[in-house]
């Protein structure tokens, strides 16, 4: 049973609460748990004390039983200082979507330029053998010839 500690979103239309719970990864993301550690209010400011309540032991104890966070939810472990979370490296994610789409076009032109030219060079890497073997198999018959006589 693979355990996650992850958000389970509550509230109404537009206007989102979150429950920090402990739940089977298997189970729907607003369905059965086992434990509630606390709730998460994105609506309030982020200076708001009532923002964020975790009961850090609770999490403690749930992360040595083998409990993986959520990115979300690592990150608010981070700001509590209870664990560390690798900081992620993107750099594609400030280049404009259209530039993204032009270089990753231009790469897939290129790879396609190199494959055709290694094609190519194989190819004629292939001819180069074929006529040396042929040149070889002139001077082996030539090479007969002359010794038969």
């Amino acid at each position: 049973m693979s355990v996650v500690i992850r958000l389970s979103r509550a509230g109404t239309k537009k206007r989102p609460f979150y429950h920090i719970v402990v739940a089977d990864s298997r189970f729907p993301r607003d369905g059965r748990f086992i434990e509630r550690l606390g709730f998460f209010n994105p609506l309030l400011k982020k200076d708001n004390a009532e923002r964020l309540k975790l009961d850090l032991e609770k999490v403690k104890a749930w992360m040595v039983k083998g409990a993986q966070p959520t990115d979300r939810v690592m990150r608010f472990l981070d700001a509590a200082g209870v664990a560390k979370r690798e900081k992620h490296n993107n750099p594609e994610r400030a280049i404009p979507r259209k530039e993204r789409k032009a270089t990753a076009e231009a790469k897939t032109k290129d790879k396609e330029a190199a494959d055709a030219a290694a094609k190519a060079a194989k190819a004629a890497k292939a001819e180069e053998a074929k006529a040396a073997k042929a040149e070889e198999a002139k001077a082996a018959k030539a090479a007969a010839e002359a010794a038969a006589s």
